[in-house]
């Protein structure tokens, strides 16, 4: 997979390395639904970005999964961004 296909929607920083992105919802009940799944996904994938959220939105950065000094983006990191994308739609 080419490390930007389908992932239009996050933003990749350099400093700190991580990619973001911000889901928008209509209502609360609805972020909630996408919390709840994305926690059940979480856990299953054993894998924990940082996440904000109020009361219509959800903000996620998502660090590579190595944590050595000058650790990058990998293959598996946009997968994972790929697939909280795929608990969203």
């Amino acid at each position: 997979m080419n490390e930007n296909d389908g992932l239009n929607q996050w933003n990749q920083r350099a400093r700190p390395v991580c990619l973001e992105r911000r889901y928008e919802f209509t209502s609360y009940s609805e972020t909630r639904e996408f919390l709840d799944r994305l926690g059940d996904f979480c856990e299953s994938a054993k894998r924990f970005p940082d996440i904000s959220f109020g009361r219509t939105y959800v903000n996620i950065t998502l660090r590579p999964e190595s944590e050595d000094d000058g650790a990058k983006l990998i293959e598996s990191d946009y997968q994972f961004a790929t697939q909280i994308d795929g608990i969203f739609n």
